[in-house]
């Protein structure tokens, strides 16, 4: 028999080919392995006593995160001779301070505009119900379609979620407060937990110290990762949304429409959540647009569009692509995964812990190569 000669090129494209089947494998096996886990966690309640736990212990974890986000600069305060707790007192006066002036400058004006919109929602829905009525009027010129019991049917939804809205106003008014207050309270016994937790954020060794020797470096090198990752990705959130608020709230405010600091407020605040926060955040301001006049509907659909087109194609890449590097698609499946059993809390936390799971991941991955380049 003649020797067949090997096609060399053939054969690296199927290995090439093979490799990223596998690949695809290996990390639809993973997706499925935590989908369990969250379902057994589910079905057997052991997620709702975990749920309990962790809200009891929520100021523990906001005194962690403050501690975790100021620590840089109390680093770099004591690099200039400055002993740590003075430097963490210093932090929390200048944190303190601003978020004061904020809070003193942002308050009432919101307050204000809150007051605006709400004196003029029976403007906004009998401007509303012409719009519908104009629209049924044109919906009734077409044959076999039954216009009139649909508009009747629309109407009385409507008069049915309002009056239950009217008579749920005061008991959601006492909920609000109430979780306000109780927020206000957390939040405090979170700064309290943080200051002493910035004091003595940087004894990281204390806790690696009780790990076996063989692990400590390997384990101080992955926290240290994990925390690069994570900052980033917070940082660069945060900076995104504050850019996004002010941007907003100014166009808005350009092209007329009522309460544009309250609604530049929320897109900035559900922008947090990758790809569907933006059109959270925006839909209440066009809808009250519309609602004013069919040119400020347009012009503030406009705003939003070319903002939030600005934001995904420059601001974001431009401030977190260095951070996450992380594929949309994967992003959007932890967002649908996260935001089914956890609902918005799960959609903002998605990401954070798929870059940390991802750290973790390429971390021992380059060790021992789960899968290989």
């Amino acid at each position: 028999m003649r020797d067949k000669k090997v096609d060399y090129t053939k054969l690296n494209e199927v290995i090439s080919l093979s490799k990223k089947i596998l690949k695809i494998m290996y990390i639809m096996l993973i997706i499925a392995v935590i989908y369990i886990a969250i379902i057994t966690l589910e079905e057997s309640k052991i997620m709702v006593f975990v749920l309990s736990i962790l809200k009891v212990l929520l100021p523990a974890f906001i005194g962690f995160f403050i501690a975790w986000l100021f620590d840089p600069f109390v680093r770099w305060l004591q690099r200039k001779g400055i002993r740590r707790w003075i430097g963490t007192l210093i932090t929390y006066i200048l944190f303190i301070g601003v978020l004061a002036v904020i809070i003193g400058a942002i308050v009432p004006v919101i307050s204000e505009q809150i007051n605006d919109l709400v004196n003029s929602l029976p403007t906004v829905f009998d401007k509303v119900e012409v719009w519908i009525n104009d629209v049924f009027y044109k919906l009734d010129k077409i044959e076999a379609f039954d216009a009139s019991s649909a508009k009747d049917s629309l109407f009385s939804q409507l008069e049915l979620f309002s009056n239950n809205l009217i008579n749920s106003l005061p008991s959601i008014a006492v909920n609000v407060v109430k979780s306000v207050f109780s927020g206000l309270g957390t939040f405090l016994i979170g700064l309290i937990i943080g200051f002493f937790l910035l004091v003595s954020f940087n004894e990281k060794g204390t806790m690696i110290s009780f790990l076996p020797k063989k692990i400590r470096k390997s384990t101080g090198e992955l926290l240290d990762e994990v925390d690069d990752s994570l900052r980033s990705v917070v940082t660069g959130t945060i900076i995104d949304c504050t850019g996004i608020f002010l941007i907003t709230s100014f166009g808005l405010w350009l092209v007329g429409l009522r309460s544009p600091l309250l609604f530049g407020l929320f897109c900035g605040i559900t922008n947090i959540i990758p790809y569907a926060g933006p059109y959270i955040g925006g839909a209440p301001a066009v809808i009250v647009g519309f609602s004013m006049s069919p040119t400020i509907g347009i012009l503030t659909l406009i705003v939003i569009a070319v903002i939030q087109g600005i934001e995904g194609n420059i601001l974001q890449p431009m401030i977190m692509s260095k951070a996450t590097k992380i594929h949309p698609v994967t992003i959007i499946i932890g967002l649908l995964i996260f935001g089914h059993f956890w609902g918005i809390i799960g959609m903002i936390v998605a990401t954070p812990i798929i870059m940390a799971v991802k750290t973790i991941f390429i971390f021992y991955n380059e060790r021992y190569e789960f899968i290989k380049q």
